[in-house]
C-alpha cells in the first residue's frame, strides 16, 4: 500500500538540512530503485522552488510500504529525523486516484 510521509521542518533547519541531504537522499533514491517511491520533495518556505536562506518548511515522500508499520519504522530512521530537521512527521496511509 502506499503512504504519505509528511514532515515538518524545526525552526532554522537550512543548515542541518544542508549537512544530512546526501544521506537523505540516498535512502530515498533506495526506494526509487526498488520501484517503491512515488515521488518525493521538500516545501519551499516561500513562494519559490529556489528559496535561497528562506529554506524549507518540511517535506513530502509518498512511496510503497509493507504495512504502516514499516512505513512508520522507515521514516523514523530518516537522517533528517536523526539531524533535528524535522520537528514532527506524520505516517498516514495514501490512496492514489489520478493520475
Amino acid at each position: 500500500m502506499l503512504y504519505a510521509i509528511i514532515a515538518e521542518d524545526n525552526a532554522d533547519s537550512l543548515e542541518k538540512r544542508v549537512a544530512t541531504r546526501p544521506a537523505h537522499i540516498e535512502r530515498l533514491n533506495a526506494l526509487k530503485d526498488a520501484g517503491r517511491l512515488v515521488l518525493a520533495g521538500p516545501h519551499p518556505a516561500i513562494d519559490s522552488e529556489t528559496p535561497g536562506s528562506a529554506g524549507f518548511s518540511g517535506s513530502l515522500i509518498i512511496a510503497e510500504f509493507p504495512s504502516l508499520e514499516d512505513a512508520q519504522r522507515w521514516a523514523d530512521q530518516d537522517p533528517y529525523v536523526a539531524a533535528a530537521v524535522y520537528e514532527k512527521v506524520t505516517v498516514k496511509p495514501f490512496k492514489q486516484v489520478l493520475p
